[in-house]
């Protein structure tokens, strides 16, 4: 079976679902949009020349045209996924479809952030993980996925009680701003990670009290995929906030899975999945005042394992591609 993956991987989550299909014996290929660069600094400045003087993105064009090249080069395919589809122009979609015997859109974006309603009819299955474009377009539910392997609690030993990784979002840094305000008394050990562009450090000051910006660990540079796990380990609680217009649950809530790692999130629809405990996991209220400093301090409590592995990126992949069947 030969199987294509196209997404813009920019952090780098979808490359493992190519592994688990090759290592299932599948020949698979990815056609990674983000991973296309200029090939020397003169196509570059020329690039942003455009952008700024004439409006114009000739990296964007670029893009479009090194997927169909890409396809020419493997021909085609049993099956191809598409995820995040809005990315990419409805002249190049008509293309794809045919290489594709079916044609799969996963949106791990909600509608309201990315409308896609132009692109849904080149597609035989769209899947999503947001329950609210379930409901109103009809697609198939499906979670993101559990990719790493799986770390029992004991094996680790945490030196923070709660860690944050976000970039740039007003709405995600003015729920921290309060959060961190609630949680400074208790003497949590509460370390944030914030990736972005160095112009968006001086727009905190606007959204975040200048007594916790101090505890913001700010990198121009967002954090390896690879290392993410380590940061995680070195935590007994995750704190995941939503960003808006958006339902679905985010990978934090899976890697926090593999990791055996509590979970803080104001994101209430977590109640709603067979394995929300609220002794692994706090969905904080309106105002964040019931976050307790016992949740810190009490274990994490083990999922059965029929729950945990219907997460898993295995089942993720047997599911969309319906290789069980």
């Amino acid at each position: 079976m030969k199987i294509c993956l196209i997404s813009f991987d920019f952090w780098h989550y979808d490359e493992h679902i190519v592994e688990k299909l090759s290592d299932k014996g599948i020949q698979a290929c990815h056609i990674n949009i983000g991973a296309f660069t200029h090939k020397n600094t003169g196509e570059r400045l020329k690039n942003t020349f455009s952008k700024i003087f004439l409006g114009k993105n000739p990296k964007y064009h670029k893009r479009q045209s090194f997927i169909l090249e890409s396809l020419e080069k493997i021909g085609k395919q049993d099956q191809i996924l598409v995820i995040n589809p809005e990315a990419i122009d409805e002249s190049i979609h008509k293309k794809i479809r045919e290489y594709a015997d079916r044609n799969i859109a996963y949106l791990y974006d909600s509608m309201a952030r990315n409308p896609a309603t132009h692109l849904l009819h080149y597609f035989d299955t769209i899947f999503s993980f947001d329950d609210n474009d379930v409901k109103n377009f009809g697609f198939e539910k499906i979670t993101n996925y559990n990719y790493l392997d799986h770390i029992p609690a004991e094996k680790q030993h945490p030196k923070l009680d709660l860690f944050y990784i976000t970039s740039y979002d007003q709405k995600r840094l003015s729920a921290l701003n309060l959060l961190i305000n609630r949680v400074c008394a208790m003497k949590i050990k509460f370390e944030v990670y914030m990736v972005g562009k160095k112009g968006w450090k001086n727009k905190l000051n606007q959204i975040v009290d200048q007594k916790n910006i101090e505890i913001l660990k700010f990198g121009r540079k967002k954090i390896p995929h690879h290392a993410l796990p380590d940061y995680y380990k070195n935590t007994k609680v995750i704190l995941d906030l939503m960003r808006a217009d958006q339902t679905g649950l985010s990978f934090r809530i899976f890697e926090a899975m593999a990791l055996e790692k509590k979970i803080i999130t104001d994101n209430p629809t977590i109640k709603t999945y067979d394995f929300y405990n609220p002794r692994n996991i706090l969905v904080l209220d309106k105002n964040f005042r019931n976050i307790k400093k016992d949740f810190f301090h009490t274990p994490y409590e083990k999922l059965p394992k029929e729950v945990y592995d219907k997460y898993t990126l295995d089942h993720w992949v047997n599911t969309v591609f319906k290789l069980n069947s």
